[in-house]
């Protein structure tokens, strides 16, 4: 397996009708957190711990919120608050 990220439920759901430029930072935020869990999880297939958290980042002035899924090697993007129009 290889790591990657998805939207859950689904873009649309998460990002409907965000600004270009949110969008755009939450998937290179997204993009750079796989990077870091393939470093972090060398190979998460093996994890055998507890869940992972979920956890929040300030992106481009917004919110977002996601959650790590080690074994099957998956960022999670469940929430994303643009910023104040």
């Amino acid at each position: 397996m290889s790591w990657s990220w998805e939207y859950l439920p689904s873009e649309e759901h998460v990002v409907g009708g965000a600004p270009a430029g949110f969008l755009t930072a939450v998937e290179e935020k997204a993009a750079e957190l796989v990077r870091a869990a393939e470093a972090l999880f060398l190979d998460g297939t093996r994890y055998e711990g507890s869940g992972e958290p979920m956890r929040y980042l300030d992106v481009a002035g917004g919110l977002v919120a996601y959650y790590l899924v080690p074994r099957l090697e998956l960022v999670v993007v469940c929430q994303a608050t643009p910023p104040p129009a």
